[in-house]
């Protein structure tokens, strides 16, 4: 009698990449109800123009070179949104649908679609913007949704670098310039906890990325706790260096790309000439994800050395 013999794995988790992608979504809900409370409705413009643009660049893509379609898998919606809590809430629509275009199309679908980008679309699609429009990137704003009036003023780590103090609360609630979904540190916590308990995650990035922060810029000499709660690190570490495809998924690859992720961060921020490098860093580390998911990867019992 002939049988037919599927190969390894046979034991289905009962995980789905929608799964997934619906609970990151569900876990960047708070973020977004706190743009909107700190930034007012635009911030919500903002976030659906780039989910809307990064669907129908997604569909379309997949028209074009005549591929199943793959939006329904959520994947596109968590780029857009990423991308989205990335951007100034001043930032030109127009620009934000570039972006989108950039992350969908050139990142992650010209390498194949999902699962065999190289590096986070968001952070990728980020980072173009940032180098091709640098002054509406760099256009920080405040207002408020009960507030009829727009505050201009540097992020907090741009004060920090000047010198200035920066308050733990504004930082904590997102009362201040930056980028649409990094500010409220309490929001995103939220959503970790979700991702957690969820096991969509584990803690080994995001807290060992935030814990080298600390304690470097502790050995650097500035204020640990105003450093890791300023700028993306918590967007970053929580939601970016997490990503199933770019990131290592060996427990020590993953301690290890986080404390490259801490170590990249630290030293942007403390010797270049731009006062963040969560993006450039987490950028850096997917370059090396490969290697590093090999020189951690456990060899199967009884195996020898290739």
């Amino acid at each position: 009698m002939m049988h037919s013999v599927s190969s390894s794995p046979h034991i289905h988790s009962g995980e789905s990449t929608k799964r997934i992608m619906l609970d990151v979504v569900i876990a960047l809900c708070p973020a977004l109800i706190a743009a909107v409370f700190n930034y007012g409705l635009r911030a919500l413009l903002v976030t659906a123009v780039c989910v809307v643009s990064a669907v129908v660049f997604e569909w379309g893509f997949d028209k074009l070179v005549k591929k199943p379609n793959t939006i329904g898998d959520l994947s596109a919606v968590v780029t857009g949104v990423l991308l989205a809590y990335n951007l100034p809430v001043s930032i030109p629509l127009w620009q934000a649908v570039f972006g989108t275009l950039v992350a969908i199309v050139a990142v992650k679908g010209l390498f194949g679609g999902l699962g065999k980008n190289f590096a986070n679309p968001a952070i990728t699609g980020r980072i173009v913007m940032f180098l091709a429009f640098s002054s509406s990137m760099t256009n920080w704003a405040y207002k408020p949704l009960l507030s009829a009036d727009v505050v201009s003023s540097a992020t907090p780590l741009a004060l920090l670098q000047a010198g200035k103090t920066v308050s733990v609360t504004d930082l904590l609630l997102g009362m201040h310039g930056g980028c649409l979904g990094e500010t409220c540190i309490l929001a995103l916590i939220i959503g970790f906890v979700y991702l957690l308990v969820r096991k969509v995650i584990t803690w080994h990035t995001p807290v060992v990325f935030i814990g080298t922060v600390c304690v470097l810029s502790l050995i650097c000499g500035t204020d640990p706790l105003t450093q890791i709660l300023s700028g993306g690190l918590f967007l970053g570490a929580i939601f970016m260096a997490t990503d199933y495809v770019t990131t290592p998924s060996t427990t020590w690859g993953k301690v290890i790309f986080g404390f490259g992720c801490g170590l990249l961060t630290v030293l942007i921020r403390r010797f270049g000439s731009y006062s963040e490098g969560v993006s450039f860093s987490i950028l850096f580390m997917n370059i090396l994800t490969p290697y590093i998911t090999k020189w951690t990867a456990s060899k199967p019992f009884g195996g020898i050395k290739a």
